[in-house]
């Protein structure tokens, strides 16, 4: 049995392996593993940490990046002390990733005063989900 292909279904399939080629050739980006710093002044238990970052991560992958695939996302979590923060923005910053993410104010300003060179931190906030939905 043959099913006949319309011209417009031969048009549609090409045009959305296209739109398809960009996003492939952003993902693969030549080949160079990607590292992306990731400092989070919260134990790595706590839901509202964990919400942006992972919010973070499936926009990504969205976009193709797949952790430990085409890009290595480097962790750094304060847990109970405070005092840690710099220090481990210090650490990511000695890791020379391609930008880091800096999950809240202090993270930030950690951050902000260990570099000037690797591209902008990003500041993030957690929006616990009874706000969201009000």
């Amino acid at each position: 049995m043959t099913v006949p292909i319309t011209r417009r279904k031969v048009v549609v399939a090409l045009a959305g392996a296209a739109a398809a080629w960009p996003l492939a050739a952003r993902a693969q980006q030549g080949g160079r593993l990607r590292r992306i710093g990731v400092l989070v002044p919260a134990d790595e238990n706590d839901p509202l940490a964990n919400a942006p970052l992972s919010a973070f991560t499936q926009a990504l992958a969205g976009l193709g990046w797949t952790d430990g695939r085409n890009v290595r996302m480097e962790l750094r979590w304060r847990g109970g002390d405070i005092n840690r923060i710099r220090a481990l923005a210090q650490e990511l910053v000695g890791l020379q990733p391609d930008i880091i993410l800096a999950l809240g104010a202090r993270a930030t300003a950690a951050l902000q005063r260990e570099t000037r060179t690797i591209r902008s931190s990003l500041r993030a906030r957690a929006i616990p989900s009874s706000a969201a939905s009000s």
